[in-house]
């Protein structure tokens, strides 16, 4: 008998010389059991090797200790991309902790298919991850399933979503880079429609035009990326390099991690004395950044937070409470290295 994986609570009972209804105690922590009670059942349990069916526990306490998750990003790298891959990895830690396995989906086409699916595995919560259309919002509300949003934006009063301040960060580097002496910019920026790299440039932009500099006049010379990846840094740089030695640019800002490290591979290739001729500057800082040479200066995102966070504010919704800020921003700082400092 001890050879089967899996046995149910009767048998169970049986073994441990006790009632289902006792067994089915000890088992869920729910109710009053003698110490010499428990241990007999324990121990049966673990001769057994009993496993409480999932279904049946999740028809008595009505969860199935199950959270979804959906990454929403149309072009790989999905789970691998350095930020999302970290905010994800925390995501799982903290689901652990707290007794939650998880489901996770990724959605390249903005559909409802991968919510259907993880609303057809009873999940307890949703963490929507990224952008995403308002019809995937409306879709979900009508489950009432608890949800919230991460790294990105919606005009939903009711969505809660946790999110890095990239306005504020991008407003920082520019202080950063101006405080250094820089006067002349040239500007990497990914694609607008992602809410993370329109806020960055703002802020960066309308920074530099408060101490008196603009593309107008230009200092700042702004180049727009279709994507945000490592090949598109050293693609547009190469295509503007001319451009850019002739125009005596000092200061490269660009508006994730990735972006910086192509642009600044090509300039190395090109012979460019980094910091010393030209600083580079990033947004994200990515683990990659740190081990480049010369290592990347950037603006930080509270990854670690925002997945840590997003677990424990689902939980709590989970379990009914109320009034739950709708909005959790993460402030980012400057980080320095030497691409732009030339010391760590």
């Amino acid at each position: 008998m001890t050879n089967k994986p899996n046995h149910g609570l009767r048998e169970l009972a049986q073994l441990a010389g006790v009632s289902k209804s006792t067994a089915s105690r000890v088992i869920s922590g729910n109710g009053y059991a003698s110490p010499e009670v428990k241990e007999r059942v324990l121990q049966a349990a673990e001769a057994l090797r009993y496993k409480p069916n999932a279904v049946a526990r999740a028809m008595v306490t009505k969860r199935t200790n199950n959270l979804g998750v959906i990454v929403f990003r149309e072009k790989p790298p999905i789970v691998s991309h350095p930020l999302y891959g970290k905010i994800i990895d925390e995501i799982l830690v903290a689901s652990e902790a707290r007794g939650y396995s998880v489901f996770l989906k990724t959605d390249r086409e903005m559909s409802l298919r991968s919510t259907d699916y993880l609303l057809e595995q009873r999940v307890d919560g949703l963490i929507l991850v990224s952008r995403l259309r308002k019809n995937v919002i409306d879709y979900v509300k009508k489950f009432n399933v608890p949800y919230l949003m991460v790294n990105g934006s919606t005009d939903d009063p009711d969505v809660i979503h946790l999110v890095s301040n990239d306005e504020a960060g991008g407003a920082r580097a520019a202080d950063y880079l101006y405080g250094l002496g820089h006067r002349q910019f040239f500007v990497i920026a990914g694609p607008v429609e992602h809410r993370s790299h329109s806020l960055r440039i703002t802020g960066f932009t309308r920074r530099l035009e408060q101490l008196g500099l603009s593309g107008q006049s230009g200092a700042v010379q702004m180049i727009p990326s279709p994507e945000s990846s490592f090949a598109y840094g050293f693609k547009l740089m190469e295509e503007h390099f001319p451009a850019f030695r002739n125009q005596g640019y000092t200061a490269l800002f660009t508006t994730n991690d990735m972006l910086a490290l192509g642009a600044m591979k090509l300039l190395l290739e090109r012979g460019v004395r980094i910091p010393q001729e030209v600083a580079v500057m990033g947004y994200d800082n990515i683990e990659l950044g740190s081990m480049y040479s010369p290592s990347l200066s950037t603006a930080s995102v509270d990854a670690t937070g925002i997945g840590r966070d997003a677990v424990e504010m689902l939980d709590r919704l989970i379990r009914g409470e109320a009034d739950l800020p709708k909005l959790v921003e993460y402030e980012s700082q400057v980080v320095i290295r030497q691409s732009t400092e030339g010391r760590e």
